[in-house]
Formats: C-alpha cells, structure tokens, sequence
C-alpha cells in the first residue's frame, strides 16, 4: 500500500508545478507564430509586427496556442459550466436539482473568441435526464435535470476580428445563425448609454435593463479595466437578470500561497494572452452594484495548493 502522506506531497508537488508546465507549453508556440505571421502578412509588416508590436504579436501567439490548448480546457471546465447554466449549482457546488433557474431570454456571452462554448447556447440543452441528451457534460449517463428556458438571442461580445471567422464556423456548427450575433466591440460599446457621444462602433445596440442573463467562462481575468466594464455590464442586466460566472481568481487562503500566485503572475500574463492570475473578480462583482441574491463560491474539490482558483455561481440582480 502507498503512504497517504508521501501520495499527498506528491500531488501538492505536481499541483504547484502544473502551472510552469502550461507556461512551457505555451512558449512552445513562439515558433509556429513567427512562421505563421511571416506566412499571412507581408515580409515588412511581418517584421514590424514581430520586432516592435509586442501586443500583435502576444494576440497571434495566444491565438496560436489557444487553439490546442483551450479545448483541453473547455473539457476540463464543462462539467461544471453546463450544470451552471441549468441552475444546478449552490456554494460552488454541483447538485443534481435545480437550485435556482437556468439560462433562458436574451443573453450576453463575454469573451467569445473563436467559439470554444458557443454551443453551451445551443437550445438542444434544454433537454434532461432520459431525453436522449447522454453524457454531455456529466459523468456517465445522461444529464441531471435542467431549469433552463428557451434561448432568444445571444450576443457573442469579442472585439479581435482574428476570432470571427473561427466563431461564425462555431456558430453554424452549433446551429445558431439565427439566435447568435457576433459582437464585433469591447464592453465599453455595446450600449449607445455607455458612450458621452451617443456614437455606436457597431450596428446594434444593447439598451441597459434589456438582458436575461450575462455568461462569463474563464474571461473576466484580461478584459480591460475591469471594475469598469463590469459595471457596464451590470446596468445591461434587467432587474432579476442573472450572471452566471466561472472564473478563475486571486487566491484568499495562505500567505504562501498568495505569495506564490503573485510570483507565478508576474510570468503569467506575457504567456496566456495578457490573463491576469491575482484579480480580485468576486470582489468586483459584490460591489459593482445591489444584488438581490448572490450565490457563488470555490468547487469544493479544489485543493489548498491550487493556484488558480475559481468561483462558481449565480449573481442575480
């Protein structure tokens, strides 16, 4: 028999290291960037981009790794996320009922990139347990109920045209070319409200109080000034909307492990696309307005040596 004790180091051990090996494996793909700007731009503005844009050429790169690597992680992330979006989460939890209501109405995806959870939105996930919707997401047999409701419209928020032409594939691929539009702005546009000029860098318009529900998947880490948009998204919420979040965030628990995880983010960023290990997400979200109800927390299977931990739940306005 193994010793509990040596098996437990050893897994603390691999836990700590984990996150330098994903920092390896992103900085594997300097290579295949440099030749794949070379390869779609012209030889000078290939060379400007790699000798003197450094935030081109950290999109291209994140770009390039992104696309082995995320859906590794959307795997990873799914049997959590889909039970989120049925209602199916308390405390960072999964349960098998629902707790709460699921998604349903008009939503707003943040962060869409290049369609990795477009078809989290696909209607065919209203379906539940004995309805022929088989091991999505769940660990053997078919899913647990779902409080979800018919999705009416959902606005794919990515503002990096690089992503459009993977994202509209996704979005035929999922079926939704009739429910999905791609956002083609940053948050800080998606209403005419948000502008002191009233001028649009887009055709559509979010009026604010208009959106059922708001989804944030592994996003909220590098968008932009984030107490900012998130606020500007909060007023986009109608009274009752609802955020359902899954993010990663700044660890609460340990010095050490606070200190660890700042080290680890002076690194992080430069090699996961400008992701930001220590941001204080749940905090933003508390205080970015009134809740009416607020149901988030840690997934009780994460270890104390993990040091990219997440949130889980339900914001309701």
């Amino acid at each position: 028999m193994s010793d509990p004790l040596l098996t437990r180091t050893s897994e603390a051990l691999l836990g700590l290291v984990d996150p330098w090996l994903f920092l390896k494996l992103s900085a594997t793909f300097i290579p295949s960037t440099i030749s794949h700007i070379f390869r779609t731009e012209s030889f000078l503005s290939a060379l400007r981009i790699v000798l003197f844009s450094p935030s081109r050429f950290r999109e291209a790169w994140f770009g390039q790794f992104w696309s082995v690597a995320g859906p590794g992680v959307r795997d990873g992330a799914k049997v959590r996320v889909l039970p989120l979006l049925d209602g199916r989460t308390t405390g960072g939890r999964v349960v098998d009922v629902p707790t709460g209501p699921g998604i349903g109405g008009v939503v707003i995806e943040i962060g869409a990139g290049s369609g990795l959870w477009v078809d989290i939105f696909s209607n065919r996930h209203l379906r539940g347990a004995g309805e022929g919707a088989a091991g999505e997401g769940e660990e053997g047999g078919n899913r647990a109920a779902s409080a979800r409701q018919e999705i009416t419209r959902v606005y794919g928020v990515e503002p990096n045209p690089e992503h459009h032409h993977a994202l509209w594939h996704a979005v035929d691929d999922a079926g939704l070319l009739d429910v999905y539009e791609i956002v083609p702005v940053g948050i800080e546009d998606l209403s005419s409200s948000s502008s002191s000029s009233g001028r649009k860098k887009w055709d559509g318009n979010i009026e604010p109080g208009s959106v059922d529900c708001i989804v944030s998947v592994l996003c909220l880490c590098s968008i932009p000034d984030p107490q900012e948009n998130i606020h500007e998204l909060y007023k986009l919420l109608r009274p009752g909307g609802r955020w359902y979040v899954y993010e990663h965030v700044k660890v609460r628990y340990s010095w050490y492990m606070r200190l660890y995880q700042r080290f680890l983010n002076i690194f992080w960023p430069r090699f996961i696309g400008g992701c930001e290990l220590c941001r204080p997400t749940e905090q933003t979200l508390r205080e970015t307005g009134p809740w009416a109800k607020i149901d988030v927390g840690q997934p009780v299977d994460e270890p104390w040596y993990h040091c990219v931990p997440h949130i889980l739940g339900v914001f309701t306005k």
